[in-house]
């Protein structure tokens, strides 16, 4: 009966959204604006005014989540198909692939923020790995402009087996041999406007500095500055000229690039995220919103185009402390003393496992004592060729995967992880069955119809807040990356990266309507295809829904809050999610082993209603 219940609430409000929208002849121009791992909780009149404006005129989504794990890629491939990530198969920033790329290194565990590496892993898998249809490929395929614009990789995604033949692609690789080609209409158009045909540099932005010497201080301003001349002197116009309705994607670096490299906190986590090169990178983003804006008044488009804000995710200050791991007691060269060093999950599991690792960035060689692997990934086993066991770094969480499915091992690293303070939840690959301590990796939509291989193990670390009143403003997470302590990462399952920002305003949105209903990312692509009246032909059942609250006339569902625990591992431990559900979508909030998670402080299942 309450499965029916569900779904019958669900094609109610699916209904009511179509009836909204079915008098729009023409649908209505779209801008979705990412800007990049910007904190829900940090936007305010003073510190980000066009967003606050967006927010509080338009709708402001109070109970926004990420898709965890919570990284750039993972969400883009969310946003860009309106799927969870168990069909995307994007599940995270660092995937092992089965394969060695070699645009990423000739590893078989590539960084896929990067064009050049999107386009080889399409080839391996059948031309498309995300293996679901892009709301930027829908509207380029009914008669839409269509353009993305901003961060190389999710900017691409966008569109990635286009090719940039039709949906003009505007990065960091713009004008470079691996970049995505320009059209000569483009290439006509931004001469024509004085503007390079290469994408500048970060310059001193990309500068992260080591653990002698500080990161950056300053926003990403001149590349950003040039992405929005390009938006609003080239493609707007461009755009407007043509008569037919546009989809832009603007995907803002800022402030997550200044966030991971600032230079304010070097090897202390005060101020952290929360120093002057993060609050000037917020504004930086803020800034290239309202440039958009203001294009889009000056050619007369501003009423008939909505604007969608969603941040992929949201950010933390970076620990480098545990008390309990091996390789925080060794001593390396580039590693503060007592310091985790890069790659400490596939150090601590070689030697928990008495296992030889070697270094898949480094052409598989042995990773000697003393050294750690270049970019943290591992494979462990005799054979790299052929390994037991791959470790995947990413940062506020990594993935590990067992090619051979061995049951037994997977016991082994699930016993090894639960010993380690740095650790605050394991989810696991359902096909190995259930373990103490741990949750499966359908409980948070990892398993669906994926086509990239499936990793066995999500590793959360721990997360805290320190220097504020707001957890998820001040939020400080263990990172497995080679960023310092008192850098910035994302990547958790603590509130402060699951909740991302997200405001709507336009012509198929309320004004100043406050949503309550728990929203995500998927639903940011579900509610875009809808806008633009596209029908998408999902392969897999993970889906986000049409908010359908934050239009005129909208149905307003009701949302349940619900609690998960595992069962305890011998020590006491066990994985807790707390998440949010509307009908059969699922909002995760939080998760990990209580007081080791921000907002997770206790384990009491939370039976609340909310948007009634």
């Amino acid at each position: 009966m309450r499965r029916a219940m569900l779904l019958l609430t669900t094609s109610l409000f699916t209904l009511a959204a179509g009836a909204a929208n079915a008098d729009n002849a023409t649908p209505h121009n779209l801008i979705l604006f990412v800007p990049d791992g910007l904190r829900a909780q940090v936007v305010t009149p003073e510190t980000a005014p066009a967003m606050a404006e967006v927010r509080d005129k338009g709708v402001n989504f109070k109970n926004p989540h990420s898709m965890f794990p919570t990284f750039t890629m993972a969400n883009a491939s969310a946003m860009s198909t309106g799927h969870y990530l168990g069909d995307t198969g994007t599940f995270s920033n660092t995937i092992y692939t089965g394969f060695s790329s070699v645009p990423a290194g000739d590893t078989v565990v590539p960084f896929i923020e990067n064009d050049a590496v999107l386009g080889d892993v399409d080839t391996h898998f059948n031309g498309d790995y995300l293996d679901e249809e892009t709301v930027l490929k829908l509207a380029r395929s009914k008669g839409f402009s269509t353009a993305a614009i901003g961060k190389v990789g999710p900017t691409y995604l966008f569109d990635h087996t286009d090719g940039g033949k039709n949906t003009i692609v505007i990065d960091d690789s713009t004008g470079a041999k691996n970049g995505v080609p320009l059209s000569d209409e483009m290439k006509d158009a931004l001469t024509k406007a004085g503007l390079p045909l290469t994408a500048p540099s970060r310059g001193d932005n990309g500068k992260a500095g080591d653990a002698k010497t500080p990161g950056t201080t300053s926003a990403n301003v001149a590349q950003q500055a040039y992405f929005a001349d390009i938006a609003a002197k080239v493609v707007l116009p461009m755009f407007k000229a043509r008569a037919k309705p546009f989809v832009l994607v603007f995907w803002s670096r800022d402030p997550d690039g200044s966030q991971h490299n600032q230079g304010d906190s070097l090897n202390t986590i005060t101020p952290g995220i929360n120093g002057p090169t993060s609050m000037a990178s917020i504004k930086n983003a803020d800034d290239n919103l309202a440039r958009l804006r203001k294009a889009l008044d000056e050619l007369g488009l501003g009423a008939t185009t909505d604007i969608i804000v969603s941040a992929d995710h949201g950010f933390s200050t970076i620990s480098k402390q545990s008390k309990t791991s091996p390789s925080a007691k060794v001593n390396y060269a580039d590693t503060p003393e007592g310091f985790l060093p890069m790659g400490f999950v596939a150090l601590d599991l070689a030697k928990a496992l008495d296992l030889p690792l070697f270094d898949p960035n480094d052409k598989n060689a042995p990773v000697a004592q003393g050294a750690h692997p270049k970019a943290g990934n591992g494979l462990l086993g005799t054979d790299p060729t052929k390994p037991d066991l791959v470790v995947a770094t990413n940062g506020g969480s990594d993935l590990i995967y067992l090619p051979n499915r061995d049951r037994k091992l997977a016991a082994r690293t699930i016993s090894a992880l639960l010993e380690q303070d740095y650790v605050s939840g394991l989810f696991v690959d359902n096909a190995l069955g259930r373990f103490p301590g741990t949750l499966s990796m359908s409980q948070i939509s990892l398993k669906g119809k994926a086509v990239t291989p499936q990793p066995a193990i999500v590793v959360n670390f721990r997360s805290f807040a320190e220097g504020c009143d707001e957890p998820t403003n001040c939020s400080v997470e263990v990172a497995d990356t080679v960023l310092r302590q008192g850098q910035g990462m994302h990547g958790s399952f603590g509130r402060g990266d699951t909740m991302n920002f997200m405001a709507a305003i336009g012509p198929d949105f309320k004004a100043g309507y406050v949503d309550a209903l728990p929203v995500g990312n998927a639903d940011v692509g579900a509610t875009a295809a809808r806008i633009l009246g596209l029908t998408q032909k999902p392969n897999g059942n993970l889906v986000g829904r049409v908010m359908t609250e934050a239009m005129p006339n909208g149905a307003t569902p009701r949302a349940f809050a619900v609690s998960v625990k595992s069962e305890p591992a011998a020590n006491g431990l066990r994985t807790v999610l707390n998440y949010q559900h509307v009908g059969s979508q699922r909002y995760f909030d939080v998760a990990g082993f209580p007081g080791r998670s921000v907002g997770l402080d206790a384990e009491t299942a939370k039976q609340k209603t909310a948007g009634k």
